[in-house]
């Protein structure tokens, strides 16, 4: 029987995880024939392609492997993978999730029956002292569309222009195919049946801090999608002007002791610690104090207002924006 549904699972130096994601689609209760996957490798490295191969050889499962000669991130992955499909259906998942035995036939069955888009459940069991990390990587679960769990018509893929590439890290990239489906009018559909679940997985404790990168890939999904932009992506108004104010006084009390105004830097400053240490208490995790785990929240509290408004800023001149 002919392939009915191409899965795409881009990759980038995960082989350990992209095998496990690779074994749970191998155990799909969609009959074999029916589905096919692509692993699309934006590392391109030696290492990745035996593991696909490692896994062909042990289950058995149809896959191709596409390596990309230079890495240019996830959504120009997905763009090769579904691109180089040749079934009518299309599923995206990511080599850090594990599709649950009935993913493909669920999301399979609706695209059936009519459905142009549909996304489906993302599961992610938290450790029992989840980290403020923790805590933001578990908010996908309640996010209305992520790539990470998304079945699509090949046709409604190719009507918007599939990805857009200029999202070149894995963030905002999902949100700016749905603006672009919802502006075609292409209904998108719901399919919670259609589980995949995301492991936890281990983070240093600067990785909140390296992800503040991804704040400057907002200015241009607003210059993209200005209306949809404001509906349906969180503005943080508060902590944004939290961060803003954090930035601003430290700057200031600064600014005053350079000029010898020593009692106004003194009322700046003090200010800039009240606002410091209601910042640090939101990064303290909910496990029991330990010294560590201060450390942590204070190094991260400090830096993180300073980094913050700097990609924001960065994305508003680069992509010549102003948003809030």
């Amino acid at each position: 029987m002919e392939p009915l549904i191409t899965v795409v699972v881009p990759t980038y130096r995960r082989p350990d995880l992209l095998r496990k994601c690779l074994l749970a689609l191998a155990q799909q209760q969609l009959e074999r024939s029916l589905f096919r996957v692509v692993v699309v490798d934006d590392g391109n490295e030696a290492q990745t392609a035996q593991a696909v191969q490692g896994i062909v050889g042990q289950t058995g499962l149809p896959i191709q492997y596409l390596g990309q000669p230079v890495r240019r991130g996830p959504a120009a992955a997905r763009n090769r993978g579904w691109q180089s499909a040749q079934t009518a259906y299309i599923a995206f998942t990511d080599d850090d999730c594990l599709p649950q035995p009935a993913w493909l036939t669920t999301g399979l069955l609706a695209l059936q029956r009519g459905a142009q888009v549909i996304t489906g459940r993302v599961k992610i069991p938290l450790p029992d002292q989840p980290t403020a990390h923790d805590r933001t990587t578990a908010l996908l679960e309640t996010a209305e569309f992520v790539t990470a769990n998304l079945f699509c018509r090949r046709s409604a893929l190719a009507r918007v222009g599939g990805f857009d590439e200029a999202f070149d890290i894995a963030w905002r990239e999902d949100s700016d195919l749905q603006f672009k489906l919802l502006e075609a009018n292409i209904s998108i559909s719901t399919c919670p049946e259609a589980v995949i679940v995301h492991p936890i997985r281990s983070a240093p404790w600067y990785a909140s801090l390296r992800d503040e990168r991804k704040n400057r890939y907002d200015a241009l999904l607003y210059k993209r999608h200005p209306v949809l932009f404001r509906q349906r992506i969180p503005a943080y108004r508060s902590l944004v002007m939290q961060y803003y104010a954090f930035v601003i006084t430290f700057v200031a009390g600064l600014l005053a002791l350079a000029l010898g105004h020593t009692s106004v830097a003194l009322g700046v400053f003090a200010i800039w610690l009240l606002l410091t240490i209601t910042i640090i208490s939101r990064q303290l995790p909910d496990s029991p104090l330990k010294w560590e785990n201060l450390r942590t929240a204070i190094l991260t509290g400090v830096s993180k207002p300073f980094l913050s408004i700097y990609w924001r800023l960065y994305g508003a001149f680069r992509y010549k924006t102003w948003y809030w």
